[in-house]
């Protein structure tokens, strides 16, 4: 069982600055206070801007990242120092995350529902070796042996295993979270991850609904605008 020196880590959450999300960074703090967590990665689908207000409100608690569209699917990069654009190839992003130091992480990898977003079997065993991590835990998939089939791949080839919630609206923070040993920088996060211990459950279909709301509010304000 986890110990006080373990903090409660989300590592997939979206603000209003992802095209699909309302979120507004003072609620992602004020959530992240109110359920304990001690650290939020901030990843944005294609964007790095709301890193920046978040860290404004509350920099100890975040991990700056990207939740980056490739050519052949989504990765997430930790301790992002530089946006990544979207649409490059995907052994493109993966150089430039490497080049800046982040951890690479595949998210909701085999989601059979999220056709376009997750890589899939076949992109991800391609770059299985260069990845650092895959996301065994999305709270989002509707799907339970889909995060079973990705968990099943980390251990086949000795990955290390997250879990976020990917969250959308602030009150989705903490569904799927790690208990890890503290962390600073993206060499003691991999060692961290090693360690970590994964909590959480599927969020439900209704969760969906926030997005398609958020895309079509957004949709409607760019009109009138």
């Amino acid at each position: 069982m986890p110990d006080n020196t373990h903090w409660r880590v989300e590592l997939h959450c979206h603000t209003r600055a992802s095209f699909d999300s309302l979120s507004k960074p003072e609620d992602i703090v004020r959530v992240c206070r109110e359920k304990g967590i001690d650290r939020i990665a901030i990843t944005d689908h294609n964007t790095m801007a709301g890193v920046a207000a978040v860290q404004a409100l509350a920099p100890e608690l975040i991990i700056p990242g990207e939740e980056i569209k490739t050519a052949e699917g989504e990765l997430i990069g930790w301790f992002m120092t530089e946006e990544i654009p979207r649409g490059l190839p995907l052994q493109t992003t993966i150089d430039r995350l490497k080049a800046q130091g982040a951890v690479i992480g595949a998210p909701h990898p085999l989601d059979s529902l999220r056709m376009g977003s997750a890589l899939g079997r076949e992109s991800l065993i391609k770059i299985i070796d260069q990845v650092d991590a895959l996301e065994v835990l999305n709270a989002r998939c509707l799907r339970q042996g889909d995060n079973d089939g990705a968990r099943a791949i980390a251990k086949a080839h000795g990955k290390l295993m997250t879990a976020g919630s990917d969250a959308h609206t602030a009150r989705e923070i903490g569904s799927a979270i790690v208990l890890m040993p503290p962390f600073h920088d993206a060499e003691s996060f991999r060692a961290s991850l090693a360690h970590a211990i994964i909590e959480g459950h599927l969020s439900g279909g209704h969760v969906r609904l926030y997005s398609t709301w958020a895309k079509l509010l957004k949709k409607i304000t760019r009109r009138t605008k």
